[in-house]
């Protein structure tokens, strides 16, 4: 288990008295609609375990973001993403959002609890609940710890996982385009389609001891230590340590690229002439041949932006970890 700072206190008495009370958002579309089926079972497992639930289901992109920014105002303790990463990365938008009542005070920023029901379920590998069954994730949360999480921050958007320009950006364009696969396939399948037309940037790419300008297969951007489900692009990352995990990978042959994926896979590609891998808490990115194309924590972003600074922001999101 990945290691984070404890949050304010050392359990859920953190938030002033014993937590009973799940406010849960869940995308009904997540794990190809089986989240949907989920709800039912999600909520018996949180009344049996003692709490009250209330449930909320997004209906577009970005409602996520909308719904857990109105947990926060009507003063949640505990907000509970039912989804895949994309799912957790608008409910932590929501939470971290500046929240005020009428009076201008800010409320207390809700725990952040996560069932996984998406594909690759990244961050549920850092909160310990990774392949976990939805009503064994209830019963993970409702004895879970608490800790302080890093969040990364680009453009005005919050990233809890993972951030990549370059072909982690190209490839979620690819499985954008190919909702029908699943489990291994659905990452897969887009790492190879992307290869075939995808051409590196020329990228400057300037942190604290790392300069470098030049075309660049990928920069990823890491607080977890995997991204697209299965690769292991910072296998020395610790959510809560105050710093980003940075890999980048300089242009390389089809025969390069073929060996690094399971390399990437394994976490052993550190070791490579064309990676480099390091840690910072702010890094410079600058497209010199066209707007920037990124993903946050697999979510496709085109800004008109030919430049962007990724910084680290410690300790800003409370989540419950499983014991």
């Amino acid at each position: 288990m990945p290691e984070a700072r404890s949050a304010a206190g050392s359990g859920l008495n953190a938030y002033n008295g014993r937590l009973v009370h799940a406010h849960v958002i869940l995308n009904p579309a997540a794990g190809r609609g089986a989240a949907a089926r989920a709800l039912d079972p999600i909520v018996r497992e949180f009344r049996r375990q003692g709490w009250a639930v209330e449930a909320e289901r997004t209906d577009h992109p970005g409602h996520g973001v909308a719904l857990a920014a109105a947990a926060v105002r009507s003063r949640a303790r505990c907000v509970v993403a039912v989804g895949g990463d994309g799912t957790v990365h608008e409910v932590a938008n929501g939470l971290l959002r500046p929240a005020t009542g009428g009076g201008g005070a800010q409320h207390a920023a809700p725990l952040l609890g996560v069932v996984p029901m998406g594909t690759g379920n990244d961050f549920a590998k850092l909160v310990g609940l990774y392949r976990h069954a939805p009503v064994r994730a209830v019963q993970g949360l409702v004895t879970a710890r608490t800790a302080a999480f890093d969040v990364g921050h680009v453009l005005d958007e919050y990233f809890v996982n993972s951030a990549g320009i370059g072909f982690g950006a190209e490839v979620v364009r690819e499985r954008n385009g190919m909702p029908g696969l699943s489990g291994f396939l659905s990452y897969l399948v887009p790492v190879l389609r992307a290869f075939a037309r995808f051409r590196p940037p020329r990228l400057e790419v300037r942190a604290s001891g790392f300069g470098e300008t030049g075309y660049m297969m990928m920069v990823e951007i890491c607080n977890g230590t995997t991204a697209g489900g299965s690769y292991r692009f910072a296998p020395a990352a610790r959510p809560g340590d105050g710093r980003l995990d940075v890999c980048v990978v300089r242009r390389v042959s089809l025969a390069r690229f073929l060996l690094a994926i399971p390399r990437v896979m394994r976490g052993t590609h550190g070791t490579m002439r064309e990676v480099a891998l390091f840690q910072t808490r702010r890094i410079m990115l600058r497209s010199l041949e066209g707007p920037l194309v990124l993903h946050l924590d697999g979510e496709l972003r085109e800004p008109a932006a030919r430049e962007c600074t990724v910084r680290v922001e410690p300790g800003r999101l409370n989540v419950l970890v499983a014991r």
